[in-house]
């Protein structure tokens, strides 16, 4: 599916995958397009039917459609979350990730090792440690999940929005069924200083030991540092964006001195 034309008929959303677009004569919807260029795990139709399994839980936006690769759903009114807001203090924003994790599973699994390996074959750029960090991790393992639940994996301040009813999550691509340790992870990883607050009020939440779950979220720690710096890699060559470029060598950094 090809973007549309750039005119006055469309704007383009911020954001990393650049490929929500709202158009200015129907501002109560967004068009969520196919990347152009292969990106692993990203797929319209699957995201469609996540969204209409979620409906009336009032977890995130309402589907409106979906055809030729284009997803159309409801435009959310309201803000982003201020980043200062998004934290394990926020008792609202852990209300609503409560409310996503004991929701009944997609039906999708997260295929983790399947997805390094497919960003391994998509980028043309290796940098020294990708191989032996992907083939050690395959060696190892997935970890056994502790439980099993619904994820968003792609939670940061800019994918809450505050509505006039509450807080609701957008951009459900990356969405499947994984270890609820897996996305706690990624949260841990944004703000290392909030890891323990986060953990924490996880296992209260969810009645887990407290020092299980940390020994999880360490445990998914490499996996997803690899997939965040395979994602940048794959970014950068395909936009040529310096920001992309930064972004990847950061991760390449942290991940192979880690």
């Amino acid at each position: 599916m090809a973007k549309p034309a750039i005119n006055n008929d469309w704007s383009l959303l911020p954001g990393l995958s650049g490929n929500s677009w709202r158009p200015r004569t129907q501002q109560d919807e967004i068009h969520r397009l196919t990347p152009l260029q292969p990106l692993p795990f990203v797929n319209r139709q699957r995201e469609y039917r996540i969204l209409r399994k979620l409906r009336g839980a009032r977890l995130g936006s309402k589907a409106k459609g979906f055809a030729a690769g284009e997803l159309r759903v409801e435009w959310t009114q309201g803000r982003t979350l201020a980043p200062s807001d998004f934290s394990p203090e926020n008792t609202e924003l852990i209300a609503l990730l409560i409310r996503l994790h004991q929701h009944p599973l997609l039906g999708y699994r997260l295929p983790l090792v399947t997805l390094l390996q497919r960003y391994w074959q998509l980028c043309r750029q290796r940098h020294p440690g990708w191989l032996s960090e992907l083939q050690r991790l395959q060696r190892r393992g997935e970890p056994h999940p502790l439980r099993l639940v619904p994820l968003h994996m792609d939670l940061h301040p800019g994918n809450v929005i505050t509505t006039d009813t509450g807080l609701v999550l957008i951009d459900w691509e990356y969405s499947a069924d994984g270890d609820i340790a897996l996305e706690l992870a990624t949260l841990c990883l944004q703000d290392a200083d909030q890891a323990t607050a986060w953990i924490k009020a996880y296992a209260q939440a969810f009645s887990l030991d407290t020092e299980t779950l940390r020994i999880q979220v360490k445990r998914w720690q490499p996996w997803l540092r690899l997939l965040q710096a395979s994602w940048y890699q794959l970014k950068a060559e395909q936009t040529q964006q310096p920001l992309m470029k930064q972004l990847a060598t950061q991760s390449w950094q942290t991940l192979l001195s880690s």
